[in-house]
C-alpha cells in the first residue's frame, strides 16, 4: 500500500528523520524545484543538548520540542508524515513505513542516535535513558517518586538507596546530568523534603576512561570534574559498570553501590535501516558514507548527522555526533541535491568544528573554541547564549530564557511534577527502542 502524496513532475526528496540534520536540508530546498517529504515518528523536534534539564526538572519539554509542521508552514513544496520507517528497498526506490510505502527519488536517512548499552541486557533492562522527551520525563518521574518512597521506610539503607543516583558516562551529558542533580540536592530537595536528612543523597557520576570529557580539552576534563566534587558529586574515573539488577550496581573494582536510579549515558549507537547493505555498516553502528554524505554503494541514498560515519585522515571515526555537525551536513545536502539534478558536480562536506562546551550548574561551565579555552561564570554565559539561539523557535527561546533566569535568582526549579507514575518494563521491544526523532547528541 501506497501512502497518499500528491504526485509533481519534480524530484521528489524523502527525508527520514526531523532532526538537526533533517531540518537543515528540508528548509534549505524551500522553493527549490523538488519535493520534499519528511517523515518522523514524532511530529516535533527535539532539542536534545537540554533534555538533560527536563529529567531534573528545570524545564518543562514543551520549551525544547517544536511541532515540525510550524517550522515548515510557509513551504510549499514541503508535505509531512507522522511514521515510523521500517525498511528501504533500493530496487525499487521505495521506503516501507508503518503506514504505507512511499517513493523516492532520493532518500536522505537522518534517524539520529539510540543509547547503546554494548549488549548488556540487564543494563537495558533497568537503567534509564534520555535520548527522547518521553524518556526524560519518565526519568524526572522516577528520580521524585523515589524521593516520596524514601520518605515511607523506616530503614536507613533502603532510605540511602531510594536517593542514591548512579550517572554513567562521563560526556557533556553525563557530567551536566550529574551537575543538574547536585544543584537540585543543595538548593531545592532540603526544602521540598525538610523530613529528609537529604545529606545522605549520594550522586555517582561514573566513567570508563581516566578523565570526564574526553573529546575536550585536558583543562577542561580537570575543570569540570572539581566543579562536580565541589558540588558533592562522587566523581569515579577508570571505573566501568557491570550490571544492574535495580537495586545494586555492581563495578568493574568489586565495589557496589545500592541505589534505585541508574542514568546512562555511556554510549550512543546510530538508528540504521533494514534494506541497506550490511557491509557499509561501520563501528558505531553508522552508514559509511563519501564526501558527499552518500552511503557507499548508493547513488540516490544519503546519510545525515549522528547515523553517518564519513570516514577522513582527520576524522578516522567521522565526525562526532554532535548538532553542528548534523546542520552543516544538512545544509550541504541541499546544495548538493539541487547540483546532482542539474548534472553539476558536487561539492565535498568540510566540518567547521565552532568548539565544544559543557555546563555544570550555576556559574559553573567549559568552553573550548580552538586554541581559547576557558571555564566558570563567563563560560557558563556563552553556553546559555549558544543554547539559547540554537533552539528552535522564537517562543522556546524566550520561555527557557525566563526559565534560567527565574531559576538563577530564587535557587528554584519549578516543575517538580509527576505527571504521570513511571514504571520500568521488564523489556522493550526492539521497535519501541528505536527513536526516529532524534539527530544529534551535543
Amino acid at each position: 500500500m501506497s501512502i497518499d502524496i500528491p504526485e509533481t513532475n519534480f524530484p521528489r526528496v524523502v527525508i527520514i528523520g526531523g532532526g538537526f540534520g533533517g531540518i537543515q536540508a528540508a528548509k534549505k530546498l524551500n522553493n527549490k524545484e523538488v519535493q520534499v517529504i519528511m517523515i518522523d515518528r514524532h511530529n516535533y523536534h527535539t532539542f536534545q543538548p537540554l533534555l538533560y534539564q527536563v529529567a531534573t526538572g528545570g524545564l518543562e519539554p514543551d520549551s525544547i520540542a517544536h511541532p515540525l509542521r510550524k517550522i515548515f508552514k510557509n513551504q510549499k513544496n514541503f508535505i509531512f508524515r507522522v511514521a515510523e520507517a521500517q525498511e528501504v528497498i533500493p530496487d525499487r526506490k521505495v521506503l516501507k513505513t508503518n503506514i504505507g510505502e512511499i517513493h523516492y527519488d532520493y532518500l536522505v536517512i537522518a534517524t539520529g542516535s539510540s543509547s547503546n548499552y554494548f549488549g548488556m541486557k540487564d543494563l537495558e533492562d533497568n537503567t534509564m535513558p534520555m535520548k527522547t522527551i518521553p524518556e526524560a520525563l519518565d526519568m524526572r518521574s522516577l528520580v521524585l517518586q523515589n524521593l516520596e518512597s524514601a520518605l515511607l521506610t523506616d530503614s536507613i539503607n533502603e532510605q540511602e538507596a531510594y536517593m542514591n543516583f548512579v550517572v554513567v558516562g562521563g560526556g557533556p551529558t553525563g557530567v551536566e546530568t550529574a551537575g543538574a542533580l547536585a544543584e537540585l540536592k543543595n538548593h531545592v530537595l532540603p526544602h521540598d523534603y525538610p523530613e529528609l536528612d537529604i545529606r545522605r543523597m549520594q550522586i555517582n557520576l561514573i566513567e570508563g576512561g581516566d578523565r570526564l570529557l574526553g573529546a575536550m580539552s585536558v583543562q577542561a576534563s580537570e575543570k569540570s570534574a572539581d566543579f562536580l566534587k565541589s558540588m558533592g558529586v562522587n566523581v569515579r574515573l577508570n571505573e566501568r559498570v557491570l550490571s544492574f539488577d535495580g537495586e545494586r550496581v555492581q563495578l568493574g573494582s568489586g565495589k557496589a553501590l545500592e541505589t534505585k536510579v541508574v542514568i546512562w549515558s555511556a554510549g550512543v549507537k546510530g538508528v540504521t535501516l533494514p534494506g541497506i547493505n550490511k557491509e557499509v555498516i561501520v563501528g558505531g553502528n553508522r552508514f559509511k558514507v563519501n564526501v558527499f554524505n552518500q552511503i557507499e554503494g548508493y547513488d540516490d541514498i544519503f546519510a545525515l548527522g549522528d547515523v553517518a560515519a564519513m570516514i577522513t585522515d582527520e576524522f578516522p571515526k567521522g565526525h562526532p555526533g554532535v548538532a553542528p555537525a548534523a546542520i552543516q551536513q544538512g545544509r550541504l545536502f541541499a546544495k548538493n541535491i539541487i547540483k546532482k539534478i542539474n548534472d553539476i558536480p558536487m561539492e565535498p562536506f568540510k566540518y567547521f568544528d565552532k568548539g565544544s562546551m559543557a555546563t555544570v550548574g550555576r556559574n559553573r561551565a567549559v568552553v573550548d573554541m580552538g586554541f581559547i579555552r576557558f571555564q566558570g561564570t563567563f563560560a557558563w554565559f556563552v553556553w546559555m547564549f549558544v543554547h539559547l539561539m540554537t533552539l528552535v523557535g522564537f517562543r522556546n527561546r524566550v520561555v527557557v530564557f525566563v526559565n534560567w533566569v527565574w531559576s538563577y535568582f530564587s535557587y528554584d526549579r519549578g516543575t517538580r511534577l509527576i505527571i504521570r507514575r513511571f514504571e520500568k518494563e521488564a523489556a522493550p521491544s526492539a521497535v519501541d527502542s528505536r527513536h526516529y526523532a532524534v539527530d544529534s547528541q551535543h
